[in-house]
């Protein structure tokens, strides 16, 4: 359950979620958004799901190739999935009807938990979906020594 109410966006994230380093913008979608050129993020949907074994992340970007979006892991822990949806090309004799695809750059941060695998990230891209990989260090249980009481 969001700890934001639904009138900040219906986002599936908190305030005081550590890992979230996304900034609510109370302007986002409006013409004049504080965003400028990268008003497209809002499109830029983002799951992140652990389980036992990873850290998944989940993306949609419809309409982009896996060259148009780069995933790259930054300062040591901070995951970072971006990319650039290009305008459709105007020809002169073109009349437009609606237009509401966005076009722009996004970007998307988030910092990883210690137990992430940083040197193992992998993504792959189908059907317009992103899915990142950060498989997870496995937890050492910690060692037990018997000692062995004299006397």
């Amino acid at each position: 359950m969001s700890l934001i109410p639904s009138f900040f966006g219906n986002r599936r994230s908190n305030a005081f979620d550590p890992f979230s380093l996304d900034v609510w913008d109370p302007f986002q979608g409006f013409p004049f958004s504080s965003a400028g050129e990268t008003t497209a993020v809002a499109n830029a949907r983002i799951d992140w799901k652990e389980t036992p074994e990873a850290h998944l992340f989940k993306v949609d970007v419809p309409g982009l190739k896996k060259e148009e979006v780069k995933v790259e892991v930054e300062d040591g822990n901070i995951l970072q999935i971006s990319g650039e949806r290009s305008k459709e090309k105007e020809e002169k004799n073109d009349k437009w009807h609606r237009i509401e695809r966005s076009s722009g750059k996004f970007i998307r941060r988030f910092r990883l938990p210690e137990n992430a695998k940083l040197e193992e990230v992998k993504a792959a891209m189908e059907n317009g979906v992103l899915t990142v990989t950060v498989l997870k260090e496995e937890v050492k249980k910690p060692e037990v020594k018997a000692i062995d009481i004299s006397g």
